[in-house]
């Protein structure tokens, strides 16, 4: 990263950010900010006295991740986090400046007890992926393995643990008593891309193969609940529309619901015309669509937003029960933290309730 004089940093109020960037010896072209997140607010920095300077709108976010993009005078480009700001998130694709608006705080459960839980590695070979999905069962600490619990399976499971705490969450709130214990199965993504792309090898593998496996190495009780984000929120609905029997209920985090209309823009996306047919097939009315409670959380800045109320909307027509929750915040992986609590406890809990 270029080595930039040091300031206190941008300044953040309700209605907006000022970001101030010296350079006092004029070793840039030009500065940009690269907000991961919707926007039409001009993005460009303006040179000032000292440096650079840009008033950016706030979005409509509690908190906001950001690089900023530095044109050097050799015609070269170079993204990097914000020198002048000390707070830095991480993520999928590396680690990000954060402004955090006023109002912001952090679910409670990220600092309640939590008790660690017990982890089992497991690997199913499989058909027409290249390699085997490798998993880990997360059970409650001190659950026997022959005790019947209920199980939540995620995918990019491992990144959701790391990343947003999932594993946290479950400790923490089967430790207050909000939830019943249960397992955590811990799908990690492989060939994201692929795999997730309503890809029915992977459905296949993950229904036929990795579930059995686990209720093999541990007693499951009741239904299954399935959960992912992004493309891995679209792989858990097209194994419920494959597989109808395998999960009782859904949660899904800022799903690529991809439209043809809506997302034009990311149809360099390989495995974009597939994508698109199943989410066409899926809106449609269907004859026998096994409806069970669906709960869907998305960003309000981001571009996903559209496409999954249009998912919302045509589950609901399909008798599921559906509800949409709308996050201040964009995709990500705080973001899917965030909105875990109370919209995935609420839908494990209608689920696993007695009766």
């Amino acid at each position: 990263m270029t080595a930039i004089d040091a300031v206190s940093g941008p300044t953040v109020s309700a209605e907006r950010v000022v970001f101030s960037l010296p350079d006092s010896d004029r070793k840039l072209a030009g500065v940009r900010l690269a907000p991961a997140l919707s926007t039409t607010a001009a993005l460009g920095f303006r040179r000032s006295r000292m440096g650079w300077t840009l008033t950016f709108p706030r979005p409509p976010v509690l908190r906001m991740e950001y690089k900023l993009t530095l044109a050097h005078s050799d015609g070269g480009f170079e993204d990097v986090v914000d020198p002048t700001n000390p707070l830095t998130t991480p993520g999928a694709f590396g680690e990000k400046s954060v402004i955090l608006f006023p109002g912001y705080t952090e679910p409670p459960w990220l600092t309640a007890p939590a008790p660690p839980g017990d982890l089992i590695p497991l690997e199913v070979r499989a058909r027409g992926l290249g390699g085997p999905v490798e998993a880990v069962l997360w059970s409650p600490q001190g659950a026997a393995t022959d005790q019947p619990l209920p199980l939540l399976v995620a995918n990019d499971g491992p990144e959701y643990g790391r990343m947003a705490g999932l594993t946290q969450y479950a400790g923490a709130l089967i430790a207050a008593g909000t939830l019943p214990p249960f397992r955590l199965g811990l799908l990690a993504p492989g060939e994201r891309n692929e795999w997730y792309s309503a890809k029915i090898a992977y459905t296949r593998a993950v229904v036929e193969g990795v579930l059995p496996a686990m209720a093999e190495i541990a007693t499951v009780r009741g239904p299954t609940v399935g959960m992912g984000s992004s493309l891995g929120g679209l792989a858990m609905l097209h194994a419920h529309r494959l597989f109808p029997a395998a999960f009782g209920g859904l949660f899904l985090q800022s799903g690529s619901f991809f439209d043809s209309r809506l997302d034009a823009q990311e149809r360099d996306f390989s495995r974009f015309t597939r994508l698109t047919r199943f989410v066409l097939a899926t809106r449609r009315p269907a004859a026998d669509p096994h409806p069970v409670p669906v709960v869907l959380t998305c960003g309000t800045a981001e571009e996903n937003l559209g496409n999954n109320r249009q998912m919302a909307g045509a589950l609901l027509a399909q008798g599921y029960p559906a509800r949409m929750v709308e996050v201040p915040d964009a995709h990500n992986f705080v973001a899917w933290r965030d909105g875990l609590d109370p919209a995935l406890t609420d839908l494990l809990t209608t689920v696993w309730s007695p009766g």
